[in-house]
């Protein structure tokens, strides 16, 4: 499959996270790091994202959410 690079908006939509909390959890190390796509523009990729939300069902059918 091709690695696709999502942009903010993108992200938020397959979420369900505010922009603010998306930055604040990629900085407590607890969401995918963004990738540098030029000076003023970042993206995430879409595997990890993925990947990301799939952790996230899986801590709660778990017993309940647990940040990794």
């Amino acid at each position: 499959m091709v690695q696709k690079i999502l942009r903010i908006e993108a992200v938020r939509l397959h979420v369900g996270l505010s922009r603010s909390e998306i930055y604040r959890r990629e900085g407590l190390g607890e969401f995918p790091k963004r990738v540098s796509l030029g000076a003023r523009s970042v993206g995430w990729l879409s595997d990890e994202i993925q990947e990301w939300i799939e952790s996230r069902i899986r801590a709660s059918r778990n017993g309940g959410v647990r940040d990794e």
